[in-house]
């Protein structure tokens, strides 16, 4: 028997539990096929995956290096038709009550207002999308305290 499917709106707050990372805002693009974070400081070392996620302009910011041995790469093609090859990771998140493993590309996101996008990859099958009743989208990127607190309320 499956799971009820879960009403969201445009940008909610989600959870890393084994990143001990809590309230970070995301925003629900239901045009895009992946999920994608803000990291920095990416590189390949001896076929270990080194990142750290955010940078230091974002209060998530822990500056802790994370390494790994499980990674994918992916083309990634915007909407205006550009390529970009990205690394790719499977993390562990907590969005509106349900636990998710889902393939996350790494990317500069650093101009954008949300530091998480959540894509196809992790609404399919679980959540319904209503943008009209969804929360209100930012003005400002790297409020994120303030957007977490809007959000919750």
């Amino acid at each position: 028997m499956s799971e009820e499917k879960k009403l969201i709106g445009q940008t909610e707050v989600i959870n890393f539990p084994e990143l001990n990372m809590e309230g970070v805002a995301a925003r629900i693009d239901t045009g895009a096929k992946t999920s994608a974070i803000w990291a920095s400081n990416i590189s390949l070392k001896d076929e270990i995956l080194e990142f750290t996620l955010f940078d230091k302009t974002s209060e998530y910011y822990t500056g802790e290096v994370l390494r790994t041995d499980v990674y994918h790469i992916r083309t990634i093609i915007s909407t205006i038709g550009t390529k970009e090859e990205r690394y790719g990771v499977k993390l562990l998140i907590l969005m509106s009550g349900r636990k998710i493993r889902a393939s996350f590309t790494l990317a500069n996101r650093s101009s954008q207002t949300y530091p998480v996008l959540i894509g196809r990859n992790v609404l399919r099958g679980k959540f319904i999308v209503d943008v009209e009743d969804g929360h209100k989208l930012l003005k400002t990127k790297h409020n994120s305290k303030q957007v977490t607190e809007d959000l919750i309320r």
